[in-house]
């Protein structure tokens, strides 16, 4: 069985795979009211690579962990997209939508990693 940051490692993986980038991590496990213990957030410079990134999010957790999303929302419009990994949650954004939306500081109190883009 897979420990929870070793499916976070493999999510940031899959987004790297797939070009995405800025990706920051928010580790919420100190913060009692916080929905999960793992916040992802990376951004996508198009619907189609936000689709792209969520896809290759799912297809390798679910390789590599036999992990399944609970759910998938905003995969309509693909501006965002949020997957429910239940202890993880992983949001993929175009450029606008984080800048405006600016999830990844909705806990003052998490500590945020910076994952340096590969490229």
């Amino acid at each position: 069985m897979s420990t929870t940051r070793e499916v976070v490692n493999t999510i940031i993986e899959a987004i790297q795979e797939k070009k995405g980038h800025s990706i920051v991590v928010a580790d919420l496990r100190k913060i009692i009211t916080a929905p999960c213990e793992y916040f992802i957030v990376a951004t996508g410079n198009s619907p189609q690579h936000v689709d792209a990134l969520t896809y290759s999010v799912e297809e390798m957790v679910r390789k590599t962990h036999g992990e399944k999303p609970a759910a998938i929302a905003g995969q309509e419009n693909a501006i965002w997209e949020a997957m429910d990994y239940g202890n993880i949650m992983v949001h993929h954004l175009l450029p606008d939508a984080r800048e405006h939306y600016d999830i990844e500081h909705l806990w003052q109190d998490a500590h945020l990693e910076i994952i340096p883009d590969l490229d």
